[in-house]
């Protein structure tokens, strides 16, 4: 954990360092790649550019990092958040259209990828139904967000308390689908609520060291781009 655990990677200390130490001596005494599991959400592009390039090569640069150090690996699943993207308003075509980008794309950097959607259709009829109110202390963060990327009916808030709501039932489809695996994600520790409860959690930088804006809310570069 030492290797990847750094600055170079890292942009807050782990949820739980030992939950994660002991996945970590799992993989080892199985001889087998060690698993990580994050969230590939969408805004306004519907394009991949060179933004979600960077992100994945510094994302297979992490793996090299694992890999160096254990010859196993890691195996890094891309959980694609159509469910999101859908609640935001985004065009099915357009939100098919770049995950499917980013899909041939992390294929090449070995990523294996999934949809969000598919995860909470399975794990639904074992969860059952979502119940909660948005915690006064995510409130202000998830309306916030909603104000920039929100592009459905309804206020900011109203799209607050269903993201919130639909973040509760995938959180524990996550936990169902891959649960010896350490969460990857690129938010702050302030939305660790958002984060399934049961695995470890790693904060990780997006295109760089010291980045922290997810790449798909960035514009595309002005320059055309080659296809990947």
């Amino acid at each position: 954990m030492r290797y990847f655990n750094s600055r170079a990677f890292r942009r807050e200390q782990p949820s739980d360092p030992q939950l994660m130490l002991q996945i970590i001596s799992d993989a080892i005494a199985m001889h087998t790649p060690i698993q990580f599991v994050l969230y590939w959400g969408k805004g306004p592009r519907c394009t991949i550019s060179s933004h979600d390039i960077e992100c994945l090569d510094f994302l297979a640069l992490f793996a090299t990092r694992v890999r160096e150090n254990f010859e196993p690996g890691a195996n890094i699943k891309l959980i694609f958040t159509d469910t999101h993207a859908e609640l935001n308003g985004y065009p099915p075509l357009g939100i098919r259209r770049y995950f499917g980008d980013v899909r041939i794309c992390a294929l090449k950097h070995g990523f294996d990828s999934c949809w969000l959607s598919e995860l909470t259709r399975i794990a639904e009829p074992v969860v059952g139904p979502i119940d909660g109110e948005l915690p006064q202390e995510l409130a202000g963060r998830l309306v916030a967000s909603a104000k920039k990327w929100y592009r459905g009916e309804g206020t900011a808030e109203d799209a607050a308390r269903k993201y919130y709501r639909l973040n509760m039932l995938e959180l524990r489809a996550v936990e169902l689908a891959y649960p010896r695996s350490i969460f990857v994600t690129y938010n702050s520790p302030d939305f660790r609520a958002l984060c399934p409860r049961r695995l470890p959690v790693f904060y990780m930088y997006t295109l760089r060291r010291g980045c922290r804006i997810k790449p798909w809310f960035l514009p595309a570069p002005t320059r055309p781009m080659d296809a990947p």
